[in-house]
């Protein structure tokens, strides 16, 4: 078996892995544009005063998410992780903005 040096990197290989890193790029700068809404959900909330998680809403987005995925072609199972990794986050947030509005 020969070895394949890193500078050999194969064409389509290289082009494969320069569409994964715009990808990421868009998924980096869109998780970010999330979180910035969330920010403001979170100053909302603790401004009128509700508790930093929303289970109806939560369960609401978790179905809509798993049919999202679904007719994406990509695991349902996969992607409520994915979600329910981001909501802890997103909680833990409005709870901090909560703490510093009290």
């Amino acid at each position: 078996m020969s070895e394949v040096l890193v500078s050999e990197v194969p064409p389509e290989l290289a082009r494969l892995r320069g569409s994964i890193d715009n990808i990421d790029t868009a998924l980096v700068a869109l998780m970010a544009e999330r979180f910035r809404a969330t920010q403001q959900v979170g100053i909302l909330k603790a401004q009128l005063e509700l508790p930093a998680s929303d289970p109806a809403r939560e369960a609401q987005q978790v179905a809509r998410l798993r049919a999202l995925a679904e007719s994406c072609g990509l695991d349902p199972v996969f992607a409520e992780k994915f979600f329910a990794f981001i909501v802890a986050e997103v909680i833990q947030h409005h709870e901090a903005i909560a703490g510093r509005s009290s």
